[in-house]
């Protein structure tokens, strides 16, 4: 549900303020410690609450909640409720300036007492209902009205003055919003939070029921064993006014509790009726200066407050450390998330069935993919044989080219081997051929001077140079011979000109 207005958290150090002093109690999720206001010197009471850092954390309380409760305290001014004086934050606190509430629990304060007359408890009940009648009208459910959240502000006076504390819980019922929760201490609740049905103003009604049981008797009309052994016991309203608890508690005094406890909330008393119920008006403004015979009356109806002492002790020695609502907390959010597994769960279902179908496409295309893929792997696998094959053609026709290139390089060799053999024998040849060739050109020339005198004038010799010109003749006919072998005249490397007698080279 939604508050109006913003809570606004001041960013300042509380401690540059008010000096903290010692701790007054404390929750699973705050502690309260007295403190002091610096610039004043008045006395406070300054309660921390852990803030929660994650939405996925459990530990610490809820923004929001925090601004809710400093939302409603914002708005409420009674004597007999808890003043809120300053608000303050830091990094994982949310700092409450309150009210100094020093006079203890009511239930401890009445416990104290030898014995309690219903005229005095109708006063305490009294302060409780104007301090609810206050909320109720501004329609804020206080949803944890309980003995440890009615304190006394000064318990030094014969009347003191009650205070309701911690707000924690309390909500602003909006006309046709509906509110359902789990929350609350169980001893307490009313049946509409134990059975989750839509809450309202008439919860605190119940609670104020079950104080007044326990204040007049001393014994919880509901206590169990359990938890879950009380919550069944107020769902199935197993409760009664043991004789032993009420032999002395008037007929209007049951009354009142018993319209309070009526499970149909609207049969319940609202606290406009509480308020006007005969026995709170009954002892209202009463005389001190009584008759003898009602002096005798009251009397008879003190209660003693004997059990009152015992269900306190026994109520502070079994509470846990740290005692809150964590667990109906923790429970409603149970519920909660259980509401919401199962509209996944229904979501889950719906994509089940589209996932499915997906799925059966996908194996569709996978089929027709693997089939394809099969397909061309054959095909790349006969191509890939087929490569090989050819590869170790070209294989072989490349050793066949290289052992024909080492036979021609070893043919080549032989051929180069004889080659440069004939070119020796030829280079010999030449060389014998040029000193030949000179020796017959030396003999020519040596007949040439000489052939006009002697040769010529002598008659055994030839006429007109016939021997010169026989002998060249026979020359140039054995050189023609040697020259016209095969590659005689290239192999030689020379160029003969033989001329006649008397011409010119």
């Amino acid at each position: 549900m939604r508050t109006t207005g913003m809570a606004v958290f001041k960013q300042q150090k509380v401690e540059d303020y008010y000096e903290i002093g010692e701790e007054l109690g404390s929750g699973q999720f705050a502690i309260v410690k007295r403190c002091r206001e610096k610039s004043s010197g008045l006395e406070y009471a300054a309660k921390f609450i852990k803030k929660r850092q994650s939405r996925a954390s459990r530990r610490g309380v809820r923004r929001e909640e925090i601004e809710r409760e400093v939302n409603i305290l914002q708005q409420i001014q009674h004597p007999n409720i808890v003043t809120l004086h300053d608000v303050y934050e830091n990094r994982t606190d949310v700092v409450l300036i309150l009210e100094l509430v020093s006079g203890g629990e009511l239930f401890d304060f009445l416990a104290q007492k030898e014995s309690l007359s219903e005229e005095e408890a109708t006063q305490f009940i009294k302060q409780i209902l104007d301090g609810v009648h206050y909320l109720h009208s501004r329609k804020i459910a206080h949803f944890d009205l309980k003995p440890e959240n009615i304190m006394l502000l000064d318990k030094n006076f014969p009347l003191p003055r009650i205070k309701l504390i911690d707000f924690g819980l309390a909500h602003k019922i909006e006309e046709g919003a509906e509110f359902k929760n789990i929350f609350g201490t169980p001893e307490f609740v009313a049946p509409e939070i134990v059975n989750y049905e839509p809450l309202g103003l008439e919860a605190d009604m119940w609670s104020i029921g079950v104080i007044t049981y326990i204040l007049l008797s001393g014994a919880s009309p509901f206590l169990g064993e359990s938890k879950q052994e009380t919550l069944a016991n107020i769902s199935a309203m197993n409760y009664e006014f043991d004789d032993e608890f009420f032999s002395r508690t008037s007929e209007l005094a049951k009354s009142f509790i018993r319209q309070l406890l009526e499970k149909d909330t609207r049969k319940r008393l609202t606290i406009q009726d509480a308020l006007n119920h005969p026995w709170i008006k009954s002892n209202e403004h009463k005389e001190e200066a009584k008759a003898p015979e009602n002096r005798k009356k009251a009397e008879r109806r003190q209660l003693k407050t004997k059990r009152l002492k015992e269900y306190t002790i026994k109520s502070h020695s079994s509470m846990p450390p740290n005692n809150t609502y964590a667990n109906f907390e923790r429970f409603a959010q149970v519920v909660e998330d259980i509401s919401v597994m199962e509209a996944g769960f229904g979501m889950v279902v719906g994509s089940r069935a589209a996932l499915q179908e997906d799925m059966d496409a996908l194996v569709s295309i996978y089929n027709e993919k693997e089939s394809w893929y099969k397909e061309e792997s054959e095909s790349v696998r006969h191509e890939l044989s087929q490569i090989r094959y050819e590869f170790r053609k070209v294989e072989a026709v490349k050793k066949h080219l290289q052992d024909d290139m080492r036979a021609v390089g070893a043919s080549l060799a032989g051929i180069s081997g004889r080659y440069l053999e004939r070119k020796s024998h030829l280079d010999a040849l030449r060389q014998e051929l040029s000193s030949e060739l000179k020796w017959v050109q030396d003999i020519m020339s040596s007949f040439q001077i000489g052939g006009g005198n002697s040769v010529g004038s002598s008659n055994g010799g030839y006429a007109n140079g016939s021997f010169s010109s026989v002998f060249n003749n026979d020359v140039n006919e054995a050189l023609k011979e040697l020259l016209n072998r095969p590659c005689g005249g290239e192999l030689l490397g020379i160029n003969l000109e033989i001329t006649e007698p008397g011409q010119q080279r």
